[in-house]
């Protein structure tokens, strides 16, 4: 490639953020080098587990020993990764970071990201969110609200396909939906029995999410969602969205992308001159040869925290603490959200009931505390949703040597009795000390300073949490579920796979790193579009968000490079 090229736009990170700064851009005419810095991965074609079944897999697809030892962070999630799914996270051996405090960061280094293992939950966040931070002079003030977010939220699902049931909500706004998927008998009446006896506004609805639901769908390249709950290995569907089956073809379509996997983008370059960013120093993964590309406007969406680690090490005269930190808040106020609780139950009954195909969805209980008088709580602030499913019991009581013979056989075609299990998800609050720094010591192999994590829970996230827990069997009791027990599983910031803060949307440089834009305050050619700029976190699922802001940013800044202002 041609280092002297200045392309018109430069993004970096392929995944969630990433790719729809890519289609933004180049859809609005602009030349543009995406940087990736891990392998490519083509949509179907390289998804080497997509049709695998249960069988092809040793040990039930639990990792081997060898494995665990070499995904010994991305396994404390639990569900992943699998031996089906591995090669789309990182090996934690080759790719360390320091936790002066326990952080688990999950991460996916190929073309796509994360987008190809996502949950795919989508939720709008509404103004009780955005104008959380004010009200109770926590962090800095969104200098966004609702309105400015909303149309970009309508683009974004109705590119996307996000199946989901409207409802109402002020704490939940409504979107551009495909048809719902369907709950089960044992969640339809649970929905019931739930909105007759609590007078609070908590309800059960399907999740929202981001999977092709209508067969009428005319979304280019991809089909509906299959039903086989297989999608963290790709779909060959498109059936949920990713990157790889959507943004990514989009932007190679206009013919104005260019895409370098294998490139870790370690710096932001500086103009001391022009008082602007002119590109981006860049190590080729595979042959350690350093190299520098040049171009008008760079994007940031490596994922929140390598955006963060990237400003952090673009030094300069002018910014001796890395891009764009006047304030001292790059790196302060990383947040998650709180999760691996909840309650489990047994269901008598429906045992003449099933349900059809592998749903990859689950119902979902919306913030119902915090929201007025009424639901006031006077232990923490904030609230909690819920994510949960119902299910019939699995087979495996009656294998091996609990049977055998004709018995064995007509018993296992037989399914168990009904069981349904609810996780919640809480807010965390933005504090300053909670924070990511560059390490003094340790480096990786390609000699860059390693990421050192100092973020923890605090008294507002354990209050919470009592309360998520006393909740949800207080509406198990009430459905009348038998043996309705509490959980709460060890965990800590960075295990919901929803880090976010590093780089804080602002009003001001004193206070924040970027403008209401996703612009740095101080270098407007750089857009932070990832998790990175968040403010606060809400409790809801935050792709959409981040996806919703980088289409909205890139279509500022072609408007900006059009007319020569960045203000």
């Amino acid at each position: 490639m041609n280092q002297d090229e200045i392309y018109d736009a430069i993004v970096v990170g392929t995944g969630i953020s990433g790719g729809w700064a890519a289609k933004e851009l180049t859809e609005n005419g602009l030349k543009t080098l995406v940087l990736e810095r891990g392998p490519m991965v083509t949509h179907i074609k390289d998804y080497p587990t997509m049709n695998d079944d249960p069988w092809d897999y040793p040990n039930k697809g639990e990792l081997s020993k060898e494995d665990k030892k070499k995904y010994h962070v991305q396994s404390r999630v639990l569900w992943a990764p699998k031996d089906d799914n591995k090669h789309f996270f990182v090996n934690d051996l080759e790719h360390p970071y320091v936790e002066t405090k326990r952080f688990d960061w999950i991460r996916g280094y190929q073309v796509g990201g994360r987008s190809l293992t996502w949950g795919r939950q989508s939720y709008r966040w509404s103004d009780i969110d955005f104008e959380a931070n004010k009200k109770e002079s926590i962090g800095v003030d969104w200098p966004v609200r609702y309105k400015d977010i909303a149309p970009w939220y309508d683009k974004v699902e109705e590119y996307i396909g996000v199946s989901g049931e409207n409802l109402g909500l002020k704490q939940l706004p409504d979107g551009k939906y495909m048809p719902a998927m369907k709950l089960n008998c044992v969640e339809e009446d649970f929905k019931k029995i739930t909105a007759e006896k609590f007078d609070d506004g908590r309800l059960i609805t399907i999740g929202r999410t981001a999977h092709i639901t209508d067969p009428n769908a005319n979304i280019e390249g991809r089909g509906t969602c299959q039903n086989r709950d297989r999608c963290s290995r790709g779909c060959p569907f498109g059936g949920y969205f990713s990157s790889n089956s959507s943004t990514l073809p989009a932007a190679e379509r206009t013919g104005n992308m260019t895409l370098r996997p294998n490139s870790i983008v370690y710096e932001v370059i500086y103009d001391d001159t022009t008082k602007k960013a002119t590109g981006v120093k860049v190590i080729d993964a595979e042959t350690h040869e350093k190299l520098e590309f040049k171009a008008k406007v760079i994007f940031l969406c490596a994922s929140a925290m390598a955006s963060v680690g990237i400003l952090l090490q673009s030094k300069s005269e002018r910014f001796p603490n890395g891009l764009g930190n006047d304030s001292d808040a790059l790196g302060r106020g990383i947040m998650d959200h709180h999760y691996k609780l909840g309650a489990t139950a047994k269901v008598d009954g429906y045992l003449e009931k099933y349900y059809k195909g592998r749903r990859a969805n689950g119902f979902y209980i919306p913030r119902f505390v915090n929201l007025d008088e009424k639901t006031k709580r006077e232990e923490y602030l904030r609230g909690f949703g819920y994510q949960g499913t119902a299910s019939r019991q699995d087979w495996s009581e009656s294998v091996a040597e609990l049977g055998y013979g004709q018995g064995l056989k007509e018993q296992i075609l037989r399914p168990g009795k009904w069981q349904i299990g609810v996780t919640g998800f809480g807010e965390f609050l933005p504090y300053d000390d909670n924070r990511v720094t560059l390490s003094r010591t340790e480096k990786d192999k390609w000699g860059l300073p390693q990421l050192d994590f100092d973020v923890e829970f605090k008294e507002n996230e354990y209050n919470m949490r009592k309360d998520i827990k006393k909740e949800i069997v207080k509406m198990f009791k009430a459905a009348g579920f038998k043996d309705v027990q509490p959980y709460e599983e060890s965990s800590g910031p960075g295990l919901g796979i929803h880090e976010m803060g590093g780089a804080r949307m602002g009003h001001s440089p004193k206070t924040s790193i970027v403008n209401k834009h996703n612009q740095v305050h101080t270098v407007p050619n750089v857009y932070v579009t990832d998790g990175a700029f968040m403010s606060s976190s809400s409790c809801v699922n935050p792709s959409l968000t981040y996806m919703a802001f980088t289409a909205r940013a890139a279509n500022h800044a072609a408007k900006a490079l059009k007319t020569g202002k960045f203000s």
